[in-house]
């Protein structure tokens, strides 16, 4: 499509929302009672953000740890010792009260119930009960606030991951890393801001798809998209030069590429052209800071006792973890790990262990070393999957081993520092872990809480988007959580 044509094309708002059309921009900004966006991009007290926090927030830093396919929060948190006396009897319809199942349990003749084959122990000055898999995770509990009352409406893995990172079960919105980045902007130039990983499971029984969908921009700016970080080869493709070009060819190059984007965006006025530019900038950048950032010879055998061997391993959880630490100490806002595995239909004895012992000490070491570092109180680590599980099984069932399906109606989440209040254990659900009984939090009731202790108000921390100030937590009403934070 030439210039000309796509000029003709361009529509009245689409006109006077371009940043080159600049009366018609102040114009709008004066009507909406907003600064203009071209005032936003630096601000005083070095601020680099697109939006001022609306007042101080507590966090600087968010490494979520997201455990793909949905963790069983009644064999790991929500304890349920009344279960054992229900083994094999069938879920009463007073509890299931007509409650949506997905295809694969819902052709099930009866719903026998499965309690937890695990020991569990009450730990910590806060007395949470805490499964017999997570023997590191038990010395950690004061740092953590435990949320048993979590719910969604999604059922499914694709809508519920997509509600979890974006706050809308339909793909194509800004996931939180990218609101994050969008609002309080880059702390270092020449590391991207939001940064993904994926983590590899010991156990690969049951491995989900993992969307690069569920940490794009959305409608934000596309430099607010993450970087995905690499677990094995160069941690970021191409970002060596390759053989036979020296660094002066590579810059000469990118030089003259972006000279071609500048002439194209001053005759076109796209926005994205601007961020290719910005990438194409960072990516040189880091060139000389992603091999320093993942060169882990330079950590201490002490560190490594501290996450456990396997951070040794590039691609494994604990790994991600230490990476995940020397990001945040290099001002990487927002870094997001993925841990594959925990969709367990079947086979709860063979798999849950495993995928425990992947997670357990490393989040402990990773909670420790931000302690150590001075970085805990500015980092907010987040802990959890999409969904619950049935407490019913799913497939065969003896005491020794049962399946278990989604359940959206209750699940288990942990939340240390970042101004959350450790030791805190909120929400309570019923003898089954099937329904709710006390102080329920919904996902926009989670972000809305998040996002107050990064400094914003969830009504006003907005994009306009389709003519309308489009949030993270939508429409629908949300609140901020004030028991679980400081």
């Amino acid at each position: 499509m030439t210039a000309e044509l796509l000029r003709q094309q361009i529509t009245r708002r689409h006109f006077i929302g371009e940043g080159k059309n600049l009366l018609g921009s102040v114009a709008l900004a004066s009507l909406l009672g907003r600064e203009p966006a071209l005032a936003a991009t630096k601000i005083d007290n070095g601020f680099a953000g697109a939006v001022r926090p609306h007042f101080p927030g507590k966090i600087k830093n968010i490494i979520y740890l997201h455990m793909v396919g949905g963790p069983s929060q009644m064999d790991l948190y929500d304890y349920k010792p009344v279960m054992q006396e229900w083994y094999d009897k069938d879920l009463p319809e007073s509890i299931r009260m007509g409650q949506r199942l997905t295809t694969m349990t819902s052709g099930q003749a009866r719903f026998p119930i499965a309690p937890s084959k695990f020991q569990f122990e009450q730990c910590g000055e806060s007395g949470m009960w805490v499964t017999e898999l997570l023997p590191y995770t038990k010395k950690v509990v004061d740092d953590m606030v435990f949320v048993r009352s979590m719910h969604t409406e999604a059922i499914n893995h694709e809508p519920a991951i997509s509600y979890m990172q974006t706050g809308n079960q339909v793909p194509g919105r800004p996931c939180l890393g990218a609101w994050m980045s969008y609002g309080l902007g880059a702390v270092n130039e020449n590391l991207p801001t939001f940064v993904v990983m994926i983590a590899r499971p010991s156990n690969t029984e049951q491995v989900q798809a993992i969307s690069a969908r569920l940490w794009s921009s959305g409608f934000l700016p596309g430099e607010h998209a993450a970087t995905s970080l690499r677990t094995s080869g160069d941690p970021i493709l191409y970002i060596n030069n390759p053989p036979g070009v020296p660094d002066a060819i590579r810059r000469k190059t990118l030089d003259g590429l972006n000279q071609l984007n500048q002439l194209n965006y001053e005759q076109i006025g796209d926005p994205e052209t601007t961020t290719r530019i910005q990438q194409y900038e960072l990516a040189y950048r880091m060139q000389s800071s992603v091999p320093e950032l993942t060169d882990l010879g330079q950590e201490t055998q002490a560190t490594y006792d501290l996450y456990g061997e396997s951070a040794k391993k590039p691609g494994s959880f604990a790994n991600t973890a230490l990476l995940a630490r020397r990001m945040v100490e290099r001002g990487v806002r927002f870094v997001q790990i993925y841990h594959n595995n925990w969709d367990t239909h079947a086979n709860v004895a063979g798999r849950l262990p495993d995928q425990c012992r992947d997670v357990d000490q490393a989040t402990y070491g990773l909670i420790n070393d931000l302690k150590q570092r001075g970085l805990f109180d500015s980092t907010l680590v987040i802990w959890g999957g999409e969904f619950g599980r049935t407490i019913y099984s799913q497939g065969g069932l003896s005491k020794e081993n049962y399946g278990r399906d989604h359940h959206p109606r209750c699940f288990t989440m942990w939340m240390a520092g970042g101004g959350f209040k450790g030791g805190t254990i909120y929400g309570e659900t019923d003898d089954f872990s099937y329904n709710i009984v006390k102080d329920p939090v919904h996902i926009r009731d989670f972000h809305a809480t998040v996002l107050h202790q990064m400094g914003y108000d969830h009504e006003r921390f907005t994009y306009k988007f389709q003519g309308l100030d489009q949030r993270l937590t939508g429409v629908l009403p949300s609140r901020v959580i004030d028991e679980l934070i400081t």
